[in-house]
């Protein structure tokens, strides 16, 4: 099958789009859609320093890649990347040196951060010994933790993530059908808060499959494994169901999108930005008086030993 915008040999159908594109126009349009959302949002501006959440997969490489090319010329922003190794054997540890060489090909600082260090214990210890809640939950409080953290340390304005399509409509739906829905108008903040790292999507109008292929095609180093956890949650359900509807109806996960974006001024008036307030145990900022990371840590009995 040809390109429908030239004679080349298509490599990818877009079924919600009607286009078959060959090489160079998909790595095109892909670039095309992070763009207007990088401009529509205003996520780079000068004198920023930006951190990207690199976890060494295709997401995150292709976050940290467009970036840096498009703003290469640019020498009032900087970027760093920041990894953080939770701890995972025969995953996490397996996928830090594709973040590292890419980070390095770009010259770009990378910082490595780590649950065992950071938390006093690695994931696969926390769930080998607790169970109460959902190992996404432990992971997904400890990691936003330690890479706001993080990026507030080494100076960072703004952490960029590599969240895609199939992400974002997944996060919609959950939020959805858990019936959390004064969370879905914390996707989109009013206003920054102190001690809280703004956080950037470019990747949001890109599905999962084109960022692989764009990977591919622009040969970026990434690794192609999936946590070991991901089967255990909810949000897998959610992937495979909006999957689903996508392969019989196109467009689905667009149309997602787009729903929640018309939705989101109307949320915001119902649930206006509620003010954060210093952890009392660790100082990051949260919603009560006590974290969530701390409320973890103290269920799990894992909080670190005073240094002598």
């Amino acid at each position: 099958m040809k390109c429908d915008k030239c004679n080349r040999e298509a490599v990818i159908f877009q079924r919600y789009s009607g286009m078959h594109l060959c090489g160079p126009h998909e790595v095109a349009d892909v670039e095309r859609k992070i763009k207007r959302r990088m401009r529509k949002e205003r996520m780079a501006k000068p004198g920023d320093h930006i951190a990207v959440a690199m976890s060494g997969g295709k997401d995150s490489a292709v976050t940290l890649s467009i970036l840096v090319d498009t703003f290469t010329t640019r020498s009032n922003i900087k970027f760093s990347a920041i990894t953080v190794d939770e701890g995972i054997e025969g995953y996490r540890n397996e996928s830090i040196p594709y973040a590292k060489e890419l980070c390095d090909r770009l010259g770009v600082p990378h910082y490595v951060v780590s649950f065992k260090e950071e938390i006093g214990h690695t994931l696969d210890d926390i769930l080998s010994r607790e169970r109460k809640e959902a190992s996404c939950t432990y992971c997904g409080v400890f990691r936003r933790t330690l890479l706001n953290r993080k990026a507030r340390e080494i100076g960072a304005n703004k952490l960029a993530t590599g969240h895609n399509l199939d992400d974002e409509a997944q996060v919609v739906l959950l939020n959805v059908m858990n019936g959390d829905v004064e969370r879905l108008a914390r996707l989109r903040p009013s206003r920054a808060q102190e001690g809280l790292i703004p956080r950037i999507k470019p990747l949001i109008d890109v599905p999962e499959k084109e960022i692989a292929l764009y990977a591919f095609l622009k040969k970026l180093p990434f690794y192609m494994g999936e946590c070991p956890y991901t089967s255990e949650s909810f949000r897998g359900e959610i992937k495979d169901m909006l999957n689903d509807f996508e392969a019989r109806h196109p467009g689905t996960k667009y149309s997602v999108l787009s729903g929640f974006e018309n939705m989101i001024d109307c949320l915001k008036e119902k649930y206006p930005q509620v003010p954060l307030h210093n952890c009392e145990v660790c100082g990051e900022p949260g919603i009560q008086g006590v974290c969530q990371a701390c409320k973890l840590k103290k269920r799990v009995k894992i909080d670190r030993e005073p240094e002598a």
